[in-house]
């Protein structure tokens, strides 16, 4: 049992169970419909993204300090209790279920989901590779 931490719009591994969007915006040009035959997500759970300022602050991160500075602040944003609950619950939950968790980013060191990992394993969730 576990999370998987995901590409959004990849190919689904086997047994991979629900896949759960934690992007700002769902998908441009994809009808609603297709999300989850198309391999975007199941459920959209926009309250685990970073908001619009700090993605924006992230996006734009082109060194070191910059990306530090926006893990502190996407970090700062999940401390918030709805989302500090979200992860407490995602990570109790992969102990007995497997689903995923991802965004639509290439490169999963430059995005809010390296950083999701991080806080759900340090509520004590069990990550699948």
């Amino acid at each position: 049992m576990g999370i998987r931490i995901v590409r959004l719009g990849t190919d689904r591994a086997h047994d991979e169970g629900t896949r759960i969007g934690t992007v700002r915006r769902p998908p441009r040009g994809v009808p609603k419909t297709e999300f989850a035959s198309q391999n975007w997500y199941d459920v959209w759970y926009p309250n685990l993204a970073p908001s619009a300022e700090t993605m924006k602050e992230g996006q734009q991160a082109d060194n070191a300090a910059q990306w530090s500075a926006f893990a502190r602040r996407y970090r700062s944003e999940m401390k918030q209790p709805d989302a500090a609950r979200t992860i407490e619950l995602l990570a109790r939950l992969s102990r007995h279920a497997n689903f995923s968790v991802g965004c639509y980013c290439q490169d999963e060191s430059h995005c809010h989901r390296s950083i999701l990992r991080e806080l759900l394993l340090e509520s004590g969730a069990e990550i699948l590779k």
